[in-house]
């Protein structure tokens, strides 16, 4: 963006839609050319963004995508990742594996909660809603969850969390109950967060190109910048890789 004469604002959310919106609000009041946006964890409501994308206003989403607003994206491939890092923790031997679910509105959650299923479909395992629970994104579900699975005696032989998160929050309370990891119970995150390759066993996740989301995003906003008349929107899927660690690796 600085190569082609453009200075560049951050701002953020704290995965609160309220700021989200009074922010993207004060940048297109102050004129700016276009936003590159990753939707926060409580956006449910994009109505305004709908009103930005029908006036033809330089927008791009990435990572966290609303699938019915008519704009560019920038995806991870969520699908294909969450079914390669579910098969792994089937092919060590996990048969009982939780799904921690990401929100509902977003791409993402959905992609990797498909990519679960469609593994187990593939092995042949049985998936009922036990298997399913709602945590969302943060540390603190991710305990509130584990306390609860404790609390009821329901405990898995793993968990794929829909981020990173959650599973470590979901790790702690299971190390402070006496449960060892993971030859009682496993781990697989998503999003290689700073804190996986530090947590106690290291967590298995898997690591998006956010590099690459960040070069082709800008592309893709400059492209509608000089070409606001001729540009149609696109959809650009980009891979990564499924970094395994001790969390989710079986002792024999």
């Amino acid at each position: 963006m600085f190569e082609k004469g453009y200075q560049v604002l951050i701002t953020q959310s704290n995965e609160s839609y309220e700021s989200e919106i009074k922010n993207v609000k004060t940048l297109v009041d102050n004129m700016v050319d276009g936003l590159i946006i990753s939707l926060s964890s409580e956006s449910k409501n994009t109505d305004y963004y709908q009103t930005l994308i029908d006036k033809g206003f330089p927008i791009v989403f990435f990572n966290r995508v609303n699938s019915k607003l008519k704009s560019s994206k920038i995806l991870f491939n969520d699908y294909k990742w969450a079914l390669f890092a579910t098969e792994h923790l089937i092919t060590q031997g996990y048969k009982n594996i939780v799904h921690l679910e990401g929100l509902e509105s977003l791409t993402l959650s959905k992609e990797r909660k498909r990519g679960f299923i469609d593994a187990h479909k593939k092995y042949k395992i049985e998936l009922t809603s036990n298997h399913f629970i709602k945590s969302g994104f943060t540390i603190e579900s991710g305990k509130a969850t584990a306390e609860l699975m404790i609390k009821n005696n329901q405990i898995p032989n793993a968990i794929f969390a829909s981020c990173d998160p959650p599973a470590i929050g979901a790790m702690m309370v299971f190390k402070e109950n006496g449960y060892k990891i993971p030859t009682d119970i496993a781990f697989v995150g998503f999003t290689e967060s700073k804190l996986a390759g530090l947590i106690n066993p290291p967590l298995t996740s898997v690591m998006q190109p956010t590099h690459d989301i960040g070069v082709e995003a800008a592309k893709m906003l400059l492209d509608q910048i000089e070409n606001p008349h001729a540009y149609l929107p696109q959809t650009i899927i980009l891979n990564g890789t499924l970094n395994i660690r001790e969390s989710s690796v079986k002792i024999i």
